[in-house]
Protein backbone atom coordinates (compact mmCIF):
# COMPACT_ATOMS: atom_id res chain seq x y z
CA UNK A 1 0.00 0.00 0.00
CA UNK A 2 1.32 3.55 -0.71
CA UNK A 3 1.78 6.14 1.59
CA UNK A 4 -0.58 9.27 1.27
CA UNK A 5 0.93 12.60 0.69
CA UNK A 6 -0.60 15.13 3.34
CA UNK A 7 -3.05 17.34 1.80
CA UNK A 8 -1.79 20.97 0.97
CA UNK A 9 -3.16 24.31 2.06
CA UNK A 10 -3.52 27.50 0.23
CA UNK A 11 0.61 28.62 1.32
CA UNK A 12 1.81 25.26 -0.47
CA UNK A 13 -0.23 25.84 -3.56
CA UNK A 14 0.68 29.21 -3.43
CA UNK A 15 4.78 28.46 -3.90
CA UNK A 16 4.16 25.71 -6.34
CA UNK A 17 2.30 27.09 -8.45
CA UNK A 18 3.56 30.73 -8.13
CA UNK A 19 0.63 32.50 -7.72
CA UNK A 20 -0.71 34.89 -4.95
CA UNK A 21 -2.88 33.10 -2.07
CA UNK A 22 -5.07 35.92 -2.67
CA UNK A 23 -5.51 34.50 -6.33
CA UNK A 24 -6.58 30.91 -5.42
CA UNK A 25 -9.20 32.39 -3.11
CA UNK A 26 -10.48 34.33 -6.48
CA UNK A 27 -10.24 31.18 -8.18
CA UNK A 28 -12.21 28.81 -5.60
CA UNK A 29 -14.80 31.70 -5.60
CA UNK A 30 -14.82 31.73 -9.54
CA UNK A 31 -14.58 27.91 -10.18
CA UNK A 32 -11.35 27.78 -11.44
CA UNK A 33 -8.24 26.38 -10.35
CA UNK A 34 -7.82 23.16 -8.90
CA UNK A 35 -10.11 21.40 -7.34
CA UNK A 36 -10.11 22.54 -3.45
CA UNK A 37 -12.33 20.69 -0.84
CA UNK A 38 -13.04 22.53 2.58
CA UNK A 39 -11.99 21.08 5.71
CA UNK A 40 -13.08 22.91 8.82
CA UNK A 41 -12.46 26.09 7.92
CA UNK A 42 -9.16 25.87 6.11
CA UNK A 43 -9.20 25.25 1.74
CA UNK A 44 -7.07 21.95 1.45
CA UNK A 45 -5.80 20.55 -2.34
CA UNK A 46 -4.94 16.85 -3.17
CA UNK A 47 -1.28 17.36 -4.26
CA UNK A 48 -1.83 14.93 -7.14
CA UNK A 49 -4.89 16.88 -8.82
CA UNK A 50 -2.82 20.22 -8.52
CA UNK A 51 -0.37 18.71 -10.63
CA UNK A 52 -3.45 17.13 -12.94
CA UNK A 53 -4.60 20.55 -12.95
CA UNK A 54 -1.31 21.81 -14.55
CA UNK A 55 -0.64 18.97 -16.81
CA UNK A 56 -3.79 19.65 -18.18
CA UNK A 57 -3.74 23.52 -18.59
CA UNK A 58 -0.73 22.48 -21.27
CA UNK A 59 -2.94 19.74 -23.13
Amino acid sequence: MGEIEPLWGVEEVSAFLGVPVKTLYQWKWRRYGPPVRKVGKHLRYVPAQVRRWVEDLAA
